[in-house]
C-alpha cells in the first residue's frame, strides 16, 4: 500500500490505481419514453403499466420516466407495433398472438382451449417456450421483456342468449386482427369481423357487429355492457400479453439500464397477473349487476365447441411451425404432469 501511495504522489500510476478498484459501474442516463396500450385506465393491463413506470422510476433514482398512453390514444395494437419498429413509440403491451403477423410461431398462443388456467399459462410462457418466442423478435425490430395477462375470453352479443353451439351461427362477431381468432369464429358458424379494439365500442353501438369476445374485465372497463345484452362464459381462448420495447430504443441503453427495465417488467408482471385474476372474478359479478344476461355453457356444449375448433390446430400448425406446436404441447403435458 505504501509503495502504491508513494507512486501516486509522483503521479506515475494513476491508471493502475483506477484499475485496481475494478471497472466503474455504468451510468444510468436520463430517459423519457412513451408506453402505449389499447385498454383504458383502471384495466389490469394499465395497472401493470402504472406499476412498471413506478418501479422503473424508483430503480433508476428518478432518471427514467415512463409516460403512459392507455386507451388507444396512440393507435390500435397493429399500428402501435409498427410505431415501435420505427422507434416512434418506445413501449407497448398487447396480446402476444397479434405478433403472429410479424413472427408466425406466436400464432401458437392463439390456439383455442389451449390453457386450463392462468397459472398453467404462466409456467409455459415463463418457461423455455415463451422465452424461445421472445428470441425471435429482435430481427423484427422488437424486444420482449415479460408476459402479462389479459385472461380468458368470453362471448357477448346483442341478438340472443348463447347457450349452445348452434346459437352462435350467423352472429357477426368482432375478433382481434389475427388469423386464428378469425378462423375460430368462422368455424363456429359466426361471421368473424376483425377490427381494432379502439373501433369496437362504436361498431357494437351502430350494429356493424352483433357481438365481440373479450375477458370480463374488458367488458366492464370498456363499458360494452352499455351496448350488449347477452354474455356467455365460454373461456374459449386465453390471451397472454407481451410487454414490448422498441429495439431501436433498447439498443441505445447500456447493460445496467437494460437490467432495470427487465427487473421492473418482471416485478410488474407478478403484480399485474394477480390483479387481473382478482378482477376477472369480480367483473363477472359486476356484469350481472349491469343487467346483462350471463349464461354458462354446460360441459356437453363446451365439448361441442372444443370439437368444432379442433381442426384449427391441424390447419394452422404448418403456418405456425409444426415444431413450435409440438414443443408447446409437450410443455403443456409436462406442466400437467403427464
Amino acid at each position: 500500500m505504501l509503495k502504491i501511495l508513494t507512486k501516486l504522489a509522483w503521479g506515475l500510476v494513476l491508471p493502475i490505481a483506477l484499475l485496481a478498484t475494478g471497472p466503474a459501474m455504468a451510468e444510468i442516463g436520463e430517459h423519457q419514453l412513451k408506453f402505449a396500450s389499447a385498454n383504458n385506465k383502471g384495466h389490469p393491463q394499465v395497472m401493470g403499466m402504472e406499476k412498471f413506470a413506478e418501479l422503473l422510476k424508483e430503480k433508476s433514482g428518478g432518471k427514467i420516466e415512463v409516460k403512459l398512453f392507455p386507451g388507444g390514444v396512440l393507435g390500435g395494437d397493429v399500428q402501435t407495433v409498427s410505431a415501435l419498429q420505427g422507434g416512434v413509440i418506445e413501449m407497448t403491451v398487447l396480446n402476444a398472438g397479434i405478433l403472429a403477423s410479424n413472427v408466425k410461431p406466436f400464432g401458437a398462443v392463439d390456439l383455442p382451449f389451449l390453457f386450463n388456467s392462468g397459472e398453467e399459462a404462466d409456467k409455459v410462457m415463463d418457461g423455455p417456450f415463451g422465452s424461445g418466442l421472445m428470441k425471435l423478435l429482435p430481427d423484427t425490430g422488437l424486444v420482449g421483456l415479460a408476459y402479462w395477462e389479459l385472461g380468458f375470453r368470453n362471448l357477448t352479443n346483442n341478438r340472443h342468449a348463447v347457450t349452445k353451439l348452434e346459437d352462435i351461427k350467423g352472429l357477426k362477431i368482432r375478433t382481434i386482427q389475427s388469423p386464428i381468432p378469425i378462423e375460430l369464429f368462422n368455424s363456429l358458424g359466426a361471421n368473424a369481423v376483425p377490427l381494432p379494439y379502439t373501433e369496437l365500442y362504436t361498431a357494437l353501438e351502430t350494429g356493424t357487429v352483433d357481438g365481440q369476445e373479450n375477458p370480463a374485465a374488458n367488458i366492464i372497463n370498456a363499458k360494452f355492457f352499455e351496448v350488449q345484452k347477452y354474455m356467455t362464459v365460454t373461456r374459449h381462448q386465453y390471451n397472454p400479453q407481451i410487454v414490448l420495447i422498441s429495439k431501436k430504443f433498447w439498443d441505445g441503453l447500456n447493460d445496467e439500464e437494460k437490467a432495470l427495465f427487465q427487473s421492473a417488467a418482471t416485478e410488474a408482471r407478478d403484480y399485474q397477473r394477480k390483479v387481473s385474476r382478482e378482477m376477472d372474478v369480480k367483473a363477472i359479478e359486476e356484469i350481472k349487476k349491469t343487467g346483462m344476461e350471463v349464461s354458462e355453457l354446460s360441459p356437453e356444449e363446451t365439448q361441442k365447441l372444443r370439437d368444432a375448433v379442433k381442426p384449427l390446430i391441424d390447419k394452422f400448425s404448418p403456418q405456425i411451425g409444426a415444431e413450435t406446436v409440438a414443443q408447446l404441447m409437450k410443455e403443456l403435458d409436462t406442466v400437467r404432469g403427464k
